[in-house]
C-alpha cells in the first residue's frame, strides 16, 4: 500500500465499493451469504452469554481453592528422559531455523507464496505456535533462538548474560508492546516482501542482543521480548507449564485462575491483543473502507483537501497514517473500556480493593477471547497457506531443490467449505467467550467476600463481554475488499 494507484487500481478500488452486502469468512476473501439474518446470530450469542452467566452463578456457589497444589511436578521424570538429553540440539535447531529464514528470506525466490521465511515466520510460528502454545504448552519458552544465540553469548562471557542495568520494575511489558504494535503495523502495512522480513529479523534479533546486555537474560525475555510475552500469555491456558528448568502438568484453564499480572502494562498488552485481531479484520470490511474512500460525512475531504476518490496519491498516505493511528490506539480503547468495568464492578460492590488490584485480577480471563479471535480472524490460513510449508522444506530457497521429496505436495491450498467456515467461526467465539464468564466467575469468587458481590461485579465484564461477541460476529460477518497473505 505504497504505491499511487493507478486507473485500473482506481477502477479497482471504486469495484470493490460497490461490492454487494454479503459476507465472507476472513482468510479467504470468498463471498458467503449468512444463511439466517446477522442480528438472530447476535440474539443467540447473547443469550447464549447470558444462559451461560446463570448457570455459572447457579453452579459456582463457593470460592474455589488455588490450584496449583494440584498440578503434578514433572521435573524430575524430565531430567531423566531421553528428550531432556535432547534439548541442546532441538535448541540448536531452533537457532538455525532463525538463519534459515532470514537467509531465505534474503537469498530466496522473490514470490511471498513461494518463499520459505514468509510461510515459515508469519503463518508457522506467529499462527500455528500461538495456537500449540494454548492447547499444549509454551515450548518457546525454552527453544527461543534468541535466547538460545544469547545464552551461547553467556556461556562465553557470563557478564554479559548478567546484564549492566537493574530492569526498573515501573517499566513492565511496555518495551514488549512497543515492539508487538510495531509487528502488527509491519504485517499491515508492511510491503509484504521477504527481502523487508530479513531486515526485520536481523533489526529484531539485534535489539535481543542488546536487550540482553542491558538488564539481562530473565528480565529482558521476561518483560522486553514481545514473543516471548506473547506466547508465555497463551501458555497458561494450557495443560503444561513449561519453563526453564522446570515442567509441570495441571488442569487446562488453570493457569488463568491461579496467578495475575504484576503490572498494568500486562493488562494493556492482553487489550493489544484483542484489539488488533479486531482491527485488522475490520480494516479489511467494506464499512471501513467507506469510511474514508467514500468519505460520507466529509471529515476526510476535510484532511485531504478534497475527495479522496479524486485524489488519491495523497489520500493514500493519508489513509495509512489514519489506519496506524486508529491501530495504536485502539488497545487504549479496549484498556479504557475495561477499566470502566472494573471501576464500576468496585463502585456497585463496594470493594476494598483498588481499582488495580481489580484490574489485575479480571485481566487473565480475557484471554481465551484473544485466542478464539485470533483463531476466527487467521486460522484459515493455515490451511490455505501454512500447509505449503511442506513443500517449501524441500525447497527453501525456491531453486528447484527437492530435499525431502516434498516439494510437489500440498502446493494447492485446502478450501473448507465456506458455511463450515463461518458457523467454525461462530462457534469459536462463543465458546471463548463462555469460558471467559466461568474463569472470571471463579476469579470473583476469590475477590470479594459474598456470593452476591462476585455475581454483582461480573455483570458488567458480561456487558464488555457481550459487546466483544457481538463486534466480533459483526466484523468476521462483514464483506471483504481485499484478499491478503497475512
Amino acid at each position: 500500500m505504497t504505491a499511487p494507484l493507478g486507473a485500473a487500481g482506481r477502477l479497482g478500488l471504486v469495484a470493490a465499493l460497490a461490492l454487494p452486502g454479503v459476507a465472507a469468512a476472513h482468510g479467504f476473501g470468498r463471498l458467503y451469504n449468512l444463511p439466517v439474518p446477522f442480528w438472530l446470530y447476535a440474539w443467540g450469542a447473547t443469550a447464549a452469554l447470558l444462559v451461560s452467566f446463570l448457570l455459572v452463578l447457579y453452579f459456582v456457589a463457593r470460592p474455589v481453592g488455588a490450584s496449583a497444589a494440584t498440578a503434578r511436578d514433572l521435573t524430575p521424570r524430565w531430567h531423566a528422559s531421553g528428550l531432556r538429553r535432547a534439548l541442546p540440539l532441538l535448541k540448536l535447531f531452533s537457532a538455525l531455523l532463525l538463519l534459515l529464514c532470514i537467509a531465505t528470506a534474503w537469498f530466496g525466490n522473490r514470490d511471498p507464496y513461494r518463499n520459505f521465511s514468509m510461510t515459515f515466520f508469519w503463518v508457522v510460528i506467529l499462527l500455528g505456535l500461538s495456537y500449540f502454545t494454548a492447547l499444549a504448552g509454551n515450548v518457546y519458552a525454552v527453544l527461543n533462538p534468541w535466547r538460545v544465540i544469547t545464552g551461547a553469548i553467556g556461556d562465553w562471557w557470563p557478564a554479559y548474560a548478567r546484564g549492566r542495568l537493574r530492569y526498573p520494575a515501573w517499566l513492565g511489558c511496555w518495551p514488549a508492546l512497543i515492539l508487538f504494535l510495531g509487528f502488527v503495523w509491519l504485517e499491515l502495512f508492511g510491503r509484504g516482501v521477504p527481502r523487508q522480513l530479513a531486515w526485520v529479523l536481523l533489526a529484531y534479533s539485534a535489539i535481543n542482543l542488546v536487550g540482553v546486555g542491558l538488564v539481562g537474560t530473565r528480565a529482558w525475555f521476561r518483560h522486553g521480548e514481545f514473543l516471548s510475552v506473547y506466547l508465555r500469555l497463551f501458555g497458561r491456558m494450557a495443560p503444561l507449564d513449561i519453563r526453564p528448568g522446570q515442567l509441570r502438568v495441571r488442569r487446562p484453564l488453570t493457569g488463568l485462575v491461579d496467578a495475575r499480572p504484576r503490572h498494568l502494562s500486562t493488562v494493556l498488552f492482553i487489550m493489544a491483543m484483542l484489539s488488533t485481531t479486531a482491527f485488522d479484520g475490520l480494516r479489511a470490511t467494506q464499512w471501513w473502507v467507506r469510511l474514508f474512500w467514500s468519505d460520507p460525512t466529509g471529515w476526510a475531504e476535510a484532511v485531504v483537501g478534497g475527495r479522496p476518490l479524486l485524489n488519491i496519491a495523497v489520500a493514500r498516505s493519508w489513509y495509512i497514517r489514519w489506519e496506524t493511528v486508529c491501530l495504536l490506539a485502539s488497545p487504549f480503547l479496549y484498556f479504557g473500556a475495561y477499566m470502566a468495568c472494573i471501576a464500576a464492578a468496585k463502585l456497585t460492590t463496594r470493594s476494598g480493593h483498588s481499582l488495580r488490584e481489580l484490574a489485575l485480577a479480571f485481566a487473565y480471563p480475557l484471554l481465551p477471547i484473544a485466542l478464539v479471535y485470533h483463531m476466527t480472524h487467521y486460522a484459515t490460513l493455515l490451511l490455505t497457506q501454512g500447509l505449503k510449508i511442506l513443500s517449501l522444506v524441500s525447497d527453501p530457497f525456491g531453486w528447484g531443490w527437492n530435499l525431502f521429496g516434498t516439494a510437489l505436495k500440498w502446493r494447492a491450498p485446502f478450501l473448507p467449505d465456506m458455511s463450515l467456515v463461518w458457523h467454525a467461526q461462530v462457534a469459536l467465539i462463543l465458546l471463548g467467550h463462555v469460558i471467559s464468564v466461568v474463569i472470571s466467575h471463579r476469579v470473583a469468587m476469590r475477590m470479594f467476600a459474598s456470593r452476591r458481590d462476585a455475581a454483582i461485579s461480573q455483570l458488567w465484564l458480561l456487558g464488555l463481554m457481550v459487546c466483544l461477541t457481538v463486534g466480533g460476529l459483526w466484523i468476521i460477518a462483514q464483506p471483504l475488499t481485499v484478499e491478503r497473505m497475512q
